[in-house]
C-alpha cells in the first residue's frame, strides 16, 4: 500500500509564492516519475509539472518560468515550487508518483490566488 501525503498551498495573494511537498510512503520500491497535476472547477485535470528520477523535468507551457519541480529521492519526496502566481493558477493539486507498481495519487492540496 502507498500513501502520499500533501502540504503547502492555501491562500495566497497574485504575484505570491508557495511552496507544495508530497511525500510518499508505503511499499514503495522505486519511484520513475513524480509529479503535480491541478484541477480548476469545472475543468478537466492538466499536467503542471513531471520530474524523472534522474532529474529530467517537463512543465505544461502555463508555468514556465514560474514554477519548479525538484525531488529528494532518499526522502521520497516531491515539491513544486510555485512563483508568480495568478489567479488563473487557482486550483486544488494533486501529487503523482508513477512506478513499476502503479500509478498513485494523493488526496489534493488547495491553492487560490487571490487578485
Amino acid at each position: 500500500q502507498v500513501q502520499l501525503v500533501e502540504s503547502g498551498g492555501g491562500l495566497v495573494q497574485a504575484g505570491g509564492s508557495t511552496r507544495l511537498s508530497c511525500a510518499a510512503s508505503g511499499s514503495i520500491f522505486s519511484i520513475n516519475v513524480m509529479g503535480w497535476y491541478r484541477q480548476a472547477p469545472g475543468k478537466q485535470r492538466e499536467l503542471v509539472a513531471i520530474i524523472t528520477k534522474i532529474g529530467s523535468t517537463n512543465y505544461a507551457d502555463s508555468v514556465k518560468g514560474r514554477f519548479a519541480i525538484s525531488r529528494d529521492n532518499a526522502k521520497n519526496t516531491v515539491y513544486l515550487q510555485m512563483n508568480s502566481l495568478k489567479p488563473e493558477d487557482t486550483a486544488v493539486y494533486y501529487c503523482n508518483i508513477k512506478t513499476w507498481t502503479g500509478d498513485y495519487w494523493g488526496q489534493g492540496t488547495q491553492v487560490t490566488v487571490s487578485s
